[in-house]
């Protein structure tokens, strides 16, 4: 490409970059995006099991029911709370509580007979997270407890000992993983909306065919959009993930920060495509904006960032592997959770580039289209 066309991209991506400073809504959008959309939802969804709501109906009034009873404390669970049994149902149904214990009568009496009697525990799943760990914590209790009152200061004999060691979050903190993934959900979301909105208001506003007169070619145009809107993208990025990820929810980044920004710019590469691709095929803001969450929801709740991509149905993760936010979030968890290098990565970093290329050539191919029914 020569210089001329080089420096017509340049000035068209500032001329992106001066309409976007007089836009206060996207500004205000991309603020908050990077800020307030990672930061609450990071440090207050978490996944694990915390102060679970749980009622124990106690039919038996032993030293062992009550035993079993004070096992279930904070911060797992909320102290329990004494319930009738006529009650239960109901308050199941009312949602009251995650978990209700019910101790049967005689329970100490046959346990010390050996007789193993049986503990109902009933669980409101409508909570799957609590409903699958607090299930098997509160198992694990009962069954230590019972064992620590059969047996006091014994262990139980065991063939052999599983020692667990976690690596890269030692402390499972929910927010040093929800952190990143929040990011890269902003990133989907503003990245093609903000694309596709500014090849929407060239349109609304007839600066479009302004420009088509001109010459500019459909080419220089969309790079222009991406380079302006991909570098509004990637410096909020920057700063999210030093003062939102790094600096407010204190998650420790072992890996390289430039070659994750290289990753993520090689990201919006794609991601803006996707945005222009999608602004010619709606005709208006509100078109964009329905066309935007037919897009983002999928790549965002299937691409692994989340759920894990393995737990996924097969046909599922052939078809999420076409997607370049697939391999951003591999990418992503790689460099910034366990430190991985260019020699690790740079192989999802082909996947992306490649996937970003075809995106890129079908929003030319369908920019030109739009263009030449213009200005038929």
């Amino acid at each position: 490409m020569s210089r001329p066309r080089l420096r017509t991209i340049f000035h068209l991506g500032l001329k992106e970059l001066r309409a976007l400073r007089h836009d206060l809504a996207m500004l205000v959008l991309i603020v908050y995006g990077f800020t307030v959309m990672i930061y609450v939802p990071a440090r207050n969804g978490m996944l694990e099991l915390r102060n679970a709501t749980v009622a124990v109906v106690d039919e038996d009034r032993s030293q062992l029911a009550a035993r079993l009873t004070d096992a279930l404390r904070p911060p797992f669970f909320r102290p329990p709370v004494h319930l009738d049994d006529r009650r239960m149902s109901e308050a199941l149904d009312r949602g009251r509580f995650s978990f209700v214990l019910d101790i049967p009568p005689r329970f100490e009496a046959d346990v010390l007979a050996g007789r193993q009697p049986a503990l109902q525990l009933n669980v409101d799943a409508t909570a799957m997270s609590h409903a699958g760990i607090g299930s098997y914590y509160i198992a694990s209790i009962l069954k230590q407890e019972v064992a620590a009152y059969l047996h006091p200061g014994e262990h139980e004999p065991s063939a052999a000992t599983a020692a667990i060691r976690l690596e890269f979050n030692e402390n499972r903190y929910d927010s040093w993983f929800l952190g990143v993934m929040m990011m890269i959900n902003v990133i989907n979301l503003l990245a093609i909306v903000i694309t596709g909105a500014a090849l929407i208001r060239e349109r609304e506003h007839g600066t479009l065919e302004h420009l088509l007169v001109m010459p500019v070619s459909p080419l220089e145009i969309m790079l222009a959009k991406i380079w302006a809107n991909g570098l509004v993208v990637l410096l909020a990025v920057g700063v999210a993930l030093q003062v939102i990820v790094r600096g407010a929810l204190g998650a420790p980044l072992l890996g390289s920060t430039p070659l994750f920004m290289a990753a993520t710019a090689l990201y919006l590469f794609a991601a803006t495509s996707i945005g222009i691709f999608l602004a010619t095929v709606a005709r208006s803001m509100p078109q964009l904006g329905l066309l935007s969450i037919l897009v983002v929801f999928p790549i965002t709740t299937l691409s692994g960032n989340t759920t894990p991509l393995d737990s996924m149905p097969e046909a599922i993760q052939r078809i999420m592997a076409c997607s370049p936010s697939t391999h951003f979030v591999k990418i992503a968890q790689a460099v910034l959770y366990r430190g991985a290098g260019v020699d690790l990565v740079w192989q999802e970093m082909a996947w992306v580039a490649g996937i970003g290329s075809v995106f890129f050539l079908a929003a030319l191919l369908r920019f030109r289209r739009t263009v030449s029914v213009a200005i038929g």
